[in-house]
């Protein structure tokens, strides 16, 4: 079993920065990837991003540039820096772990999602 925490979230201008944290716990956090996803106003749940367990990370095209994922298996923790942020950014952000499969975009492929954390970009 793995219990997921996130935070960071908030209310943030356009063009502004966030950093969103995953707090992981139970098994052993540094053998899987991990993936950010999050679920915009009245639409459905997309993926945001994904580190692998050696740190290569990848990110949907709409945020390339602006966003970064990382890991900090020490701390059995997760990243999601948020830069240039924009209005169509705010979401329910959540983390998951990838258990399976080969796509790391299908939210399918995730077990033990987190409670989200909410980002509102406005001005």
């Amino acid at each position: 079993q793995v219990h997921l925490v996130e935070s960071g979230g908030g209310l943030v201008q356009p063009g502004g920065s966030l950093r969103l944290s995953c707090a992981a716990s139970g098994r052993t956090f540094s053998s899987y990837p991990m993936g950010w996803f999050r679920q915009p106003p009245g639409k459905e749940r997309e993926s945001v991003g994904v580190v692998l367990t050696d740190g290569t990370t990848f990110v949907r095209d709409s945020v390339k540039g602006r966003f970064t994922i990382s890991r900090d298996n020490a701390k059995n923790t997760v990243y999601l820096q948020m830069n240039s942020l924009k209005p169509e950014d705010t979401a329910v952000y959540y983390c998951a772990v990838k258990t399976r499969g080969v796509s790391w975009y299908f939210s399918t492929n995730y077990d033990y999602w987190g409670q989200g954390t909410q980002v509102t970009v406005s001005s």
